[in-house]
């Protein structure tokens, strides 16, 4: 009889129909049948409940990986059809999905006021006259998980009632959560309680009216001292990592659930003026996890730790975020952050990083292994490789940006990122997209271009080290000499965080697609705005230096010396750079040998069709054929077609092409995906272009090739390629955004950033660069 009552109330609350008996009546149908055991304590870590499957099985014997768990949504869509012979497990699962629900369609303006009312006369009266507060803590110590982990969402449900409407803290919940807490080692039975913690902390962040900061406060306070405390047990005084070797045991699932809650606490932190020391204690004690991590523990921890690391270097105060300031405003927080990037940095100093093995795969929805077929990168995890590598390159920014002398900086920025290369040479050594990598700035785009909002983070990290780093030199001496200048170039190409070389692999990655720019954007997930307006900035003041390793790029690829299907007989050994130090920390000698644009299998390799000459393709590259009319760029069709607006200045009445390109890896992943990109151009464009790139010689010649040209040994012109490209996807971005500004199309005023690649576009047309 009471099944088929539930029923009802859950079909007339499901819809919003307002109850129409009284309040006493439905508290009787969600009161939970809960006998505790005589022999237990007031703490019902055990009791006596039916079961369908005839027994209570622990957490310790339970293998997860064997049990398939509905999930509260699968439950609550068979509750309005079920029937009537429901054991009391069952029962009781529809009164804790009642609970939950119930307490959501209070606090939802979208249901009557008089029917919110009932409802929080409803519970006002479970929780004084049924004390189904007390219950819902004895069904957190169920063995049953199911039931427990319903019971703590419910529970969580009704602790965030009373902190909102009430305006106080459930006394029998903070009772119980100060005993767990406190009473660890010897209780280990404390997943539970985190659990709900979290939940009400995610519940209050959840809030859109209610002022946030009151609530934690009231919420956090009685549990400021014994969440430290606790903080300090589990990951120092009483932590063995031999307990944490199975993602299973209940050592495992406290520790998993302890790590949600420094999220969550984490989270909350922006909404306190004055964080509490349980909100600190993670940036304050971080070398805890940090000797964590490179312990015996199982990946699935190590790798949620290492994640959480990567939301506290990114994270900023309100304030912070507002002002859009280097230097962090809140006192506190730049405190925390100092000693986070302090610990970080004197571990990776210690080769911490090589400590940490990241050999094992990835978890699998469904499974530990991988498809057949998928690539998994030579075993690393490439999720926690990038996640690692911005926490190091982070906890660097943060450290210089608050540095007054290069001599605090120079020494710990060198060993970290000779740690970091090592780091990253040792995990990609097995990828194919590792190819030979023999220039230190090519790993960020290596490592970080399947991941848009990491890469541009740690972009941007290296781009303000290197502006920190310049202002310093400068500072120190008016007019660096031309031997300084060498040294400073070498170390910026040898340590990897030369801004111009970072910026042109990036554009190479992305096959020079300017729509690919401007959906970073437009994007409001990533850091690009900031980056790209700090780079044209610089890059206005340093077009020297980025011609000079546009050139280098060019020399690297041997586009200075001219392409013939015939080889020498004898083949002298060439330098990619110019200069001799630059030579040995940035490019290997190579050989002279008839290739394209790229050496390397990532690049666009292409072949030209004229007769019996054809430049040999590369076993990891595909080649892109251009007939007659091509042009020198096409580029990859973007999702969204920027040109297509009716006034576009790109309409071209001249021949038209259609090249079907292969986009190879741009990542680790070695996927390939194949997309058809249109190019046009006209005539005026084709004439502009032979003229930047063709030799003098091959000026109004009746040649095929648009990208190479063949030409004897002797007649050796320069071709300004990787010039060319850059600067043209750069003039392609600001048309693009000028469309779109035109229209109202653009999110967010554009005019600083247009001005300024309106800068780049006439420096890079009235400056002849030699």
């Amino acid at each position: 009889m009471k099944i088929a009552l539930l029923q009802q109330m859950y079909k007339d609350v499901l819809v919003g129909i307002p109850l129409a008996k009284e309040s006493h009546h439905y508290v009787s149908l969600l009161d939970l049948c809960v006998e505790q055991s005589p022999e237990r304590d007031e703490s019902c870590n055990w009791m006596h409940l039916p079961s369908t499957n005839g027994g209570i099985r622990s957490h310790q014997d339970t293998d997860m990986s064997d049990v398939v768990v509905p999930t509260t949504d699968d439950i609550s869509n068979s509750f309005a059809n079920m029937n009537s012979s429901f054991c009391p497990r069952e029962v009781m699962l529809v009164q804790l999905t009642l609970i939950k629900m119930m307490v959501a369609k209070a606090e939802s303006q979208e249901i009557e006021f008089n029917t919110r009312q009932k409802y929080c006369e409803i519970f006002v009266l479970l929780l004084k006259e049924a004390k189904i507060d007390s219950k819902l803590i004895c069904l957190l110590g169920s063995y049953d998980q199911l039931l427990s982990h319903m019971a703590s969402k419910s529970f969580a449900s009704l602790v965030y009632f009373q902190l909102k409407e009430e305006n106080t803290l459930n006394v029998t919940w903070l009772t119980f959560s100060l005993k767990t807490l406190s009473g660890f080692p010897v209780n280990t039975h404390v997943a539970e309680c985190l659990w709900t913690l979290t939940a009400i902390i995610k519940d209050i962040l959840k809030e859109k009216v209610l002022p946030k900061a009151g609530i934690l406060k009231k919420l956090l306070g009685p549990l400021d001292a014994v969440l430290e405390g606790f903080y300090n047990s589990i990951l120092f005084h009483h932590f063995d990592s031999h307990l944490y070797t199975s993602p299973y045991s209940e050592a495992a699932n406290n520790l998993i659930g302890f790590i949600d809650l420094l999220e969550a606490l984490l989270a909350s932190r922006i909404e306190l003026e004055l964080p509490l020391g349980c909100q600190r204690v993670l940036f304050l004690k971080v070398s805890y996890v940090l000797n964590l991590i490179s312990s015996s523990i199982h990946y699935l921890i190590r790798k949620k730790f290492i994640i959480l690391l990567k939301k506290c270097v990114l994270y900023k105060s309100r304030e912070d975020a507002k002002s859009g300031s280097l230097f962090l405003q809140t006192p506190s927080l730049y405190e925390d952050m100092l000693a986070l990037s302090n610990a970080v940095l004197q571990v990776v100093n210690l080769t911490w990083l090589n400590g940490i093995p990241l050999s094992e795969k990835a978890s699998y929805f469904g499974g530990s292994k991988a498809a057949s077929g998928d690539d998994t990168q030579g075993g690393s995890d490439q999720t926690v490789l990038r996640a690692l590598s911005l926490v190091v390159l982070k906890a660097l920014e943060f450290k210089f940006q608050n540095s007054a002398t290069e001599a605090e900086i120079k020494g710990d920025f060198q060993s970290s990122m000779s740690q970091l290369l090592i780091f990253w040479r040792s995990h990609l050594k097995s990828s194919p997209e590792s190819h030979q990598v023999v220039h230190h700035c090519e790993w960020l785009s290596l490592i970080f271009i399947e991941q848009d909002d990491d890469m541009w983070e740690a972009a941007k990290a290296l781009l303000l080290i290197y502006l920190k780093f310049d202002r310093l030199q400068h500072d120190a001496a008016d007019n660096l000499g031309q031997k300084e200048e060498e040294t400073w170039n070498f170390l910026t190409h040898a340590s990897g965080y030369n801004p111009h070389c970072v910026f042109l692999f990036f554009l190479e990655k992305i096959a020079f697609d300017a729509t690919v720019l401007l959906d970073f954007l437009i994007s409001s997930e990533t850091c690009f705005l900031e980056y790209l307006v700090r780079y044209l900035k610089l890059l206005r003041k340093d077009w020297h230096q980025f011609v000079d390793v546009c050139n280098h790029f060019d020399t690297k690829h041997n586009i200075f010396q001219s392409i013939s299907s015939v080889e020498p007989p004898h083949q002298e050994k060439q330098s990619c750079m110019t200069d001799e130090s630059l030579q040995n920390a940035c490019c290997e000698q190579e050989p002279r040998t008839p290739i394209s644009l790229a050496a390397s299998h990532d690049y666009l390799v292409f072949r030209t069709e004229q007769g019996d000459n054809e430049v040999a393709e590369s076993n990891q590259s595909t080649s892109l054929i251009c007939t007659d009319s091509t042009s020198l760029l096409g580029s990859l069709q973007s999702l969204v077609n920027y040109d297509s607006s009716e006034d576009s200045e790109l309409e071209s009445d001249g021949k038209e092409c259609l090249v079907n390109t292969k986009q190879v890896p741009l990542n680790n992943e070695n996927e390939m995906r194949i997309r058809e990109s249109g190019c046009s151009y006209t005539d005026d464009k084709q004439n502009t272009l032979e003229s930047e790139v063709l030799p003098l010689k091959q000026k109004g010649s009746n040649t095929s090739s648009c990208l190479t040209c063949m030409a004897s040994s002797d007649n050796v012109i320069p071709l300004r390629i990787m010039l060319y490209r850059a600067t043209k996807c750069l003039e392609e971005l600001q048309k693009a955004i000028s469309r779109l500004q035109r229209r109202n199309l653009f999110p967010y005023n554009p005019s600083a950033l247009l001005k300024l690649l309106s800068h780049v576009e006439k420096i890079s047309k009235n400056v002849n660069p030699q």
